[in-house]
């Protein structure tokens, strides 16, 4: 039996698109919807630490998240407030520990993402000794859950433009985030397992974009053991999934999909004869 998504996409919400009139390959005019993009400058405590660009929906999560998988907030970190303040565009998360990551902020690397994400030059020694919990993955839920995935109503589906991360488990999707940048989308959904106190265990991130580097980094630093997408993989992004014991699933089209790390995880149990869902999403031909 399938459950409601707790936090599901609302593409009627008037603040994350804009009618735009333009003309198509005959000369009509027509109205198109567009995905809105503004700015989020994110403080830690008085520390400006970023301004990324963002369709506008859940900045709480989104700085929480973006924080919590930046090594900048630590997880016996307590958080005592988030104030965000839509006139100004920011938003301020509040800690009872003093914090200056001046030096970090030196190291800041640019990345592959399409809205170009952020890591920090010495993320990657957070990932040292670790390695992801067990548990398993039934090749069954990954064909139940792009089915229901791929039909979900979306601001992909209604305007394009925008990229989906899922945080799901065993067959249900629990919560789907829309960003103009996948790492945004990440990053809300770490915000919202912070802020709700959602341990990893048994998860998995379901994503429309490409498994690199960034992507593998943040799913591990949130502890989650299992990675899917319907697009491709980095040469990097596989190196460090097997290298924290991540399971890294990619090309995923229904029951169709290749496993590049962590496949000790996958339960045979599938139907190769099942529909492979792609019929149900008419026009959808390949990655976001």
């Amino acid at each position: 039996m399938s459950h409601a998504l707790l936090i599901a996409p609302d593409p009627a919400a008037p603040r994350l698109t804009r009618e735009v009139d333009g003309v198509d390959q005959d000369g009509t005019t027509r109205s198109t919807r567009v995905v809105e993009e503004r700015p989020l400058t994110i403080y830690l405590n008085r520390q400006e630490i970023v301004t990324a660009m963002t369709i506008g929906d859940y900045p709480d999560y989104l700085a929480v998240g973006y924080l919590r998988n930046q090594g900048m907030l630590l997880a016996d970190d307590e958080i005592i407030a988030v104030d965000y303040d839509e006139e100004l565009e920011t938003v301020v998360v509040r800690t009872t520990r003093e914090t200056d990551y001046e030096e970090k902020l030196k190291k800041k690397t640019r990345t592959s993402g399409c809205a170009v994400g952020t890591v920090f030059g010495d993320v990657m020694e957070g990932l040292e000794g670790l390695q992801l919990c067990g548990g398993s993955l039934r090749i069954s839920d990954l064909q139940a859950l792009a089915r229901r995935i791929n039909t979900t109503p979306s601001l992909y589906l209604e305007a394009g433009a925008i990229h989906g991360t899922v945080l799901c488990r065993g067959a249900d999707p629990l919560v789907y985030m829309e960003d103009v940048g996948r790492h945004n989308a990440v990053d809300k959904i770490a915000g919202w397992m912070v802020m709700s106190g959602t341990a990893p265990s048994g998860l998995m991130l379901y994503t429309t974009g490409r498994l690199t580097s960034e992507m593998v980094i943040k799913t591990a630093m949130m502890g989650i053991p299992s990675l899917a997408s319907r697009s491709g993989f980095t040469a990097w992004g596989v190196e460090i999934a097997r290298q924290v014991g991540l399971t890294l699933i990619g090309r995923m089209r229904g029951r169709r999909f290749v496993c590049l790390s962590g496949a000790e995880r996958l339960v045979w149990d599938g139907d190769p004869s099942a529909d492979d869902g792609e019929s149900d999403v008419p026009g959808r031909k390949g990655g976001r």
